[in-house]
C-alpha cells in the first residue's frame, strides 16, 4: 500500500496547538497543506467556498473555540452533503467523556486528548499521519439525485 498525500484543515484557536501542529507535520512527505481556521465559523467559510482541496482533506477539530465550537462544526458538516464525508478527528483539551462520545455521534473518526508532553503530542502527529496517508477515503457524494 502506497502512501498518499493529505491536506489537513486544522481548526484550533490556541497559537501554541498550531504551532506544535505545524512543527510535527509540516515537514512530513505525507502533507500535501496545513490550512488553519481559528473556529468553526472560518473553517465552515472556507469548505463552503471552496477554499481547500477536497481530495484527501481530513478537519482536524479542537472543541472549545470562540464563536462556534468543534462539536457545533461537526454537526453542521455532517448536516451539509457536501461536507458530511469529509474525516475528521478531534485534538482537544477535553477528556470529557460527553464531549468525546458526542464527537463519535457526530461522526468523528478519532479522539485525541492533547497531552502536556511535547513527545505524546508527536505521537499523535504521527499516528494522525501515518493512518490517513494510506487510509481509504469516501468517495465525494453524489449529487445529482441520490439521497442518502
Amino acid at each position: 500500500m502506497k502512501a498518499q498525500r493529505i491536506h489537513l484543515l486544522l481548526v484550533e484557536d490556541d497559537d501554541l496547538d498550531v504551532m506544535n501542529v505545524h512543527r510535527a507535520l509540516a515537514q512530513a512527505p505525507e502533507v500535501a497543506s496545513i490550512t488553519v481556521a481559528r473556529d468553526g465559523i472560518e473553517a465552515l467559510k472556507m469548505l463552503r467556498a471552496g477554499e481547500l482541496p477536497m481530495e484527501r482533506l481530513v478537519t482536524v477539530i479542537d472543541l472549545r473555540m470562540p464563536r462556534m465550537s468543534g462539536l457545533d462544526l461537526l454537526k453542521e458538516m455532517r448536516h451539509d452533503p457536501r461536507l458530511k464525508r469529509i474525516p475528521s478527528v478531534v485534538l482537544t483539551t477535553s477528556d470529557d467523556p460527553h464531549d468525546r462520545d458526542a464527537a463519535f455521534c457526530l461522526g468523528a473518526a478519532g479522539y485525541f486528548v492533547k497531552p502536556a508532553a511535547p513527545g505524546r503530542f508527536r505521537q499523535i502527529m504521527d499516528a494522525l499521519r501515518s493512518y490517513w496517508s494510506v487510509a481509504e477515503f469516501p468517495p465525494p457524494p453524489m449529487m445529482d439525485g441520490f439521497k442518502p
